[in-house]
C-alpha cells in the first residue's frame, strides 16, 4: 500500500518521531543532547514552531509540535539534520546518515489528544527502562511541566495553561494526571496514529481534516475506494 503524503497542518499540534537508522545511538554523552536542545531551540523560533514537549533517547527523538504554518515543522527538521549530523559525525568518526529514513508525525487533536500525548512522552523513558521515575531523565520536558526547573526550548501549549490559574495550580494538575497513568488502549491508539503518520483523533476531527484538506487523510479500506466528506457533499 503507498503510504500517504506527510499531513501538515498549521496551528494544530503534530506528534514527530525520528529514529537513529538501524536504531543506532544518535546521542552518546550529555553533550551531545545539550547541543542538539539549543539547535532544537534556535531552529523552533527561526521557523516558528512552537515545542510543547520533547523526549531524547539514545537511539530516538519524540516533540509535540505546533507548526505556524505548513512549511516550517518539515524546515526545522531538515534543518536540525544539517547542523547536528554532520556534529555527530564528525565527533565519532563516522559517515553517512544518521537518521531511519524521513521522520514521522501525526496531527493531533488537541482537545481530546494533547495532554495524553504529553503523558505518553515523557513516559517513554521509564517505559524504555532508562529510568525509574520521570523526573530521573533529563532530557525531557517533564520537570517543566511538572514545576521542577523551567525549560527554555518549551512554549506552554493553550492546553496546559487551562489546568490551573497559576503556575503552582497548572504543575500540580499535570502530576494529578501523571499519577493516573495510561491504559494499554491509550497507548496503543498514540503508538499506531504516530508510527503510521495518521491523525489523532475522533472520527469526526478525521473527517474535518478531509474536509479542509480536500484530500485523504486514513489509507482507504480494501474494496471501493472510499469518498472523503467533500465527495459526499456534492452528490
Amino acid at each position: 500500500m503507498a503510504r500517504l503524503p506527510r499531513l501538515i497542518i498549521p496551528n494544530l499540534p503534530h506528534y514527530v518521531i525520528q529514529r537513529g537508522a538501524n536504531r543506532q545511538p544518535v546521542f552518546q554523552d550529555a553533550d551531545d543532547y545539550a547541543q542538539f536542545l539549543s539547535w532544537l531551540k534556535s531552529g523552533a523560533k527561526m521557523f516558528k514552531v512552537a515545542i510543547h514537549a520533547y523526549v531524547l533517547l539514545p537511539d530516538q527523538l519524540h516533540l509535540l509540535a505546533t507548526p505556524s504554518d505548513a512549511t516550517g515543522l518539515g524546515q526545522l527538521m531538515q534543518w536540525l539534520g544539517r547542523y547536528y549530523v554532520p556534529y555527530f559525525n564528525q565527533k565519532y568518526a563516522r559517515e553517512g546518515s544518521l537518521w531511519q529514513g524521513r521522520y514521522k508525525t501525526s496531527v493531533i487533536d488537541g482537545d481530546n489528544f494533547f495532554l495524553l500525548c504529553c503523558r505518553y512522552l515523557e513516559f517513554v523513558p521509564v517505559q524504555a527502562g532508562l529510568a525509574v521515575q520521570p523526573l530521573d531523565y533529563s532530557w525531557s520536558s517533564y520537570a517543566h511541566h511538572a514545576g521542577f526547573r523551567p525549560d527554555a526550548v518549551i512554549t506552554d501549549h493553550a492546553l496546559y495553561w487551562a489546568l490551573g490559574n497559576t503556575p503552582f495550580d497548572r504543575e500540580a494538575a499535570y502530576l494529578r494526571l501523571f499519577e493516573q497513568g495510561l491504559g494499554s488502549s491509550q497507548v496503543k491508539t498514540v503508538e499506531q496514529a504516530v508510527l503510521k503518520g495518521w491523525p489523532l483523533g475522533s472520527e469526526a476531527f478525521k473527517q474535518a481534516l478531509e474536509l479542509k484538506m480536500k484530500r485523504q487523510v486514513l489509507p482507504a479500506k480494501r474494496g471501493r475506494p472510499r469518498k472523503i466528506a467533500s465527495d459526499i457533499a456534492d452528490q
